[in-house]
């Protein structure tokens, strides 16, 4: 079921405090033939929840905050990266050569937003990456694809360092040995790495309740799932900082979405190891967001971090998990939407879709900022560094799953003892710029998604807008 309490449990919460939370249910919020509506409250109220939670031990309140989840605002903040606004000008969500595209069997998703994606997938085709013509060759791409089988396409441009997937049905995908890997693994992946002593918080200020206040945040992240995570531990009061690899660009709408309430810096971890050191020796949470094993080297494998840090919380999101036959595979959501059969659930007339956000992305990275959220709560209490690991993958098949149980068509149950209170509301077509905000900031006027991790006496908005990208320092405040 994707609901609250399934995710809930996942993070190892306690379930006596789904009484503590509310919904507000709006009809025609993330319309899908899939549970995205459901799936996405039940990301967003669990976060709050872990929040509300972290927040009550730490203030030493007898009891935990009430949590407020409006279909509203959550439905706004899955869809931030297309609200986001520089100056009035609208965002880039998808470069010309990320798109569906037929093959001479079925359809093939690629994913060339970068760079350096772009130029790997136009070189397993065969065909000139120079970057002045690349995005105005979709034809040729076109011509290509349509040549060639699904499958092949899919092996070459990953051989190639590229970024593309054959379009798989429900059925497909669940005969796929990486489809088995997923279904064998919980959601959330929590584990204790040692015995590492009980965490002791400095005492809180008064003001907002910020759960997170203090706690230090190594930013290891990209698109989009870390980096949602990531914004939402920076609006719960963590010094997050953002590290980047000089040579690896960001998109600067990205950017300007996810980078509410954090410090944005440039750092060779292969040239600079010092500076990597002296941040490891005292941050509190360390979260990674490429593919998995990729920043091993570097001594940041959980283990590697446990044996430096202990007591650290290592929190990591990949797309396919770091397992089975794909666990080394880079990939996006609008590729596992593909993969793992949603894209054809969503598709009419043998056309494939998609949904109606990247709810894997954001789901996920709601629940990622939970995990690393209860994980110092049960730090407060037993100690121990703590591994936090969740994949897009997975995601995905809970919401599949979902679907096949009916939560396409049902809601929460209402009112029964030990389930969250539940309001609603006629909205066929939401509006919503209730849940948009503007602010000045260094990269311009930015309109933007409120947060939408609601609960009693906690923060409404990020205490500051993005910087430019990568031009902090590289140490924290």
């Amino acid at each position: 079921m994707t609901d609250i309490k399934f995710a809930w449990s996942e993070l190892g919460g306690d379930p006596a405090l789904l009484t503590r939370v509310s919904t507000v249910v709006r009809e025609g919020t993330l319309p899908s033939r899939l549970p995205v509506r459901q799936l996405a409250r039940a990301c967003v109220g669990a976060c709050a929840l872990a929040a509300a939670e972290l927040g009550a031990r730490r203030a030493g309140l007898r009891e935990t905050p009430g949590v407020r989840v409006d279909d509203g605002a959550v439905a706004a903040a899955f869809v931030s990266e297309r609200q986001t606004l520089v100056d009035g000008r609208a965002p880039v969500v998808f470069a010309p050569l990320s798109r569906f595209w037929r093959a001479s069997d079925g359809w093939v998703r690629t994913h060339a937003n970068y760079p350096h994606h772009r130029e790997r997938l136009l070189r397993a085709l065969g065909l000139p990456a120079d970057a002045d013509s690349a995005d105005s060759r979709p034809a040729a791409v076109e011509a290509v694809l349509a040549a060639r089988r699904a499958l092949d396409v899919e092996e070459a441009v990953y051989a190639a360092g590229g970024l593309a997937v054959a379009l798989r049905t429900p059925q497909q995908w669940a005969a796929h040995e990486q489809a088995a890997a997923i279904a064998s693994r919980p959601l959330v992946e929590r584990a204790r790495l040692d015995g590492a002593r009980v965490r002791a918080f400095a005492p809180m200020d008064g003001g907002p309740l910020l759960p997170a206040a203090g706690v230090r945040v190594l930013d290891l992240t990209r698109v989009l799932a870390g980096p949602v995570a990531t914004r939402t531990l920076a609006l719960l009061g963590a010094d997050v900082l953002r590290v980047d690899a000089p040579g690896l660009p960001e998109l600067p709408d990205q950017h300007a979405d996810t980078g509410f309430g954090k410090r944005s810096a440039l750092l060779d971890l292969a040239a600079d190891r010092r500076a990597l050191d002296e941040l490891l020796a005292t941050a509190d949470v360390v979260v990674t967001g490429y593919r998995p094993g990729a920043l091993d080297r570097f001594g940041l494998s959980p283990e590697a971090l446990a044996e430096r840090r202990p007591g650290v919380v290592v929190a990591q999101v990949s797309a396919w998990g770091a397992y089975g036959p794909w666990g080394g595979r880079r990939g996006f959501d609008s590729l596992v939407q593909a993969a793992t059969g949603i894209a054809a659930a969503e598709g009419t007339a043998g056309q494939p879709g998609a949904l109606p956000a990247q709810a894997l992305d954001h789901g996920t990275g709601y629940l990622l900022a939970a995990g690393v959220l209860r994980a110092l709560t049960e730090q407060s209490a037993d100690g121990g560094t703590r591994l936090v690991r969740l994949a897009l993958a997975r995601t995905a098949a809970w919401l599949t799953e979902g679907a096949r149980t009916g939560d396409a068509t049902a809601d929460a149950r209402t009112g029964a003892e030990g389930e969250p209170d539940v309001r609603r509301t006629g909205d066929d077509r939401l509006d919503l710029t209730p849940w948009l905000a503007r602010t000045d900031s260094p990269l311009g006027r930015l309109r933007y998604a409120l947060p939408p991790v609601r609960f009693d006496d906690g923060p409404t908005d990020w205490a500051r807008p993005p910087g430019r990208w990568g031009a902090d320092p590289v140490r924290w405040r």
